[in-house]
């Protein structure tokens, strides 16, 4: 089971569009995981139309009408792997147990809302991915996304993506 997963993309205010890239990555995808911060319905709309599946949450950023549609939590199971999804997490320091504290039951965490991507392992079995920001780099070198494998109740090749400049 191939995912997609992406944070963060702001639209229309950083960006006009995803990049074709990203399209093309969530047209070959399973699942499409979306951590918050979306901005306009236009993207989730865009998003439910091409993903086989998608599981996102709302950001910060994201106002009545996403809230309306997106929980601030997301669960699934996928082929034995419990995953979550949540936009925020707090600062980086304490960030493993706060969220081994939080998530007890998950395998898999994604998160969102700084647009550093970040990938690690808390209480030796919580894994937290945050994709980055396929819009906005901020003060990263490149705008990012990450793909990852699913299978036989494991996540394996996580695979952080940089997208071209302009």
């Amino acid at each position: 089971m191939r995912l997609v997963l992406i944070s963060d993309t702001h639209l229309p205010k950083r960006a006009k569009t995803l990049p074709q890239q990203l399209l093309d990555e969530v047209a070959r995808a399973d699942i499409v995981v979306h951590a918050g911060d979306w901005v306009d319905t236009a993207t989730l709309e865009l998003l439910e139309a091409r993903a086989s599946r998608l599981i996102g949450v709302y950001g910060n950023n994201d106002g009545p009408e996403l809230r309306a549609r997106l929980p601030e939590v997301a669960y699934a199971e996928l082929e034995g792997v419990r995953l979550g999804v949540v936009h925020e997490t707090g600062p980086a320091q304490g960030r493993e147990r706060r969220c081994a504290e939080r998530f007890p039951g998950l395998d898999v965490l994604v998160f969102g809302h700084s647009h550093i991507p970040w990938d690690s392992l808390a209480d030796d079995r919580l894994r937290l991915l945050n994709p980055g920001s396929p819009t906005d780099r901020r003060r990263q070198s490149y705008c990012t996304y990450m793909t990852a494998e699913v299978s036989g109740g494991r996540l394996g090749a996580v695979e952080l993506h940089r997208l071209p400049r302009g």
